[in-house]
């Protein structure tokens, strides 16, 4: 079972679909987002130590990819007008619903909790984009 391992999440650099490159970004939410989201939503994921160990990486890589099945922001640019603004607005509800991160990903990364200024901070981005405004204040 060791020997079979799963294929990283990694790839060069930024994507050229990123959301950072859809929207303008304060850095602070920029930050956020490439420490607490993008390890799971992302082209780009920080693997620690203990995926090498079976099956916790096959497991990780199911997680990884059911989360970019969900929202990907490396391919954020691909997203159409409408799945953009829902996907940032169902970004926000489950931020302040506490849902994402996942209790099982902040077990172990303590960090990755969202804090309420943080939250706060994205919530202010998501609004000032306009896109989802209507439903983000929900």
């Amino acid at each position: 079972m060791q020997l079979l391992q799963p294929t990283k999440n990694v790839s060069e650099g930024i994507s050229e679909n990123d959301i950072s490159i859809v929207y303008a970004m304060p850095a602070d939410v920029q930050n956020v987002l490439k420490k607490k989201c993008y390890d799971c939503h992302s082209s780009n994921t920080r693997y620690p130590w203990y995926v090498n160990i079976q099956p916790i990486g096959w497991w990780m890589a199911s997680h990884i990819k059911d989360a970019k099945d969900h929202l990907n922001f490396s391919e954020f640019k691909t997203y159409n007008e409408k799945r953009a603004a829902d996907k940032l607005e169902e970004m926000l509800e489950e931020i302040k619903a506490g849902e994402m991160p996942l209790k099982s990903y902040v077990w172990l990364h303590a960090d990755a909790k969202v804090t309420p200024e943080e939250t706060k901070a994205i919530n202010d981005w998501v609004q000032s984009l306009g896109v989802a405004a209507e439903k983000a204040d929900n």
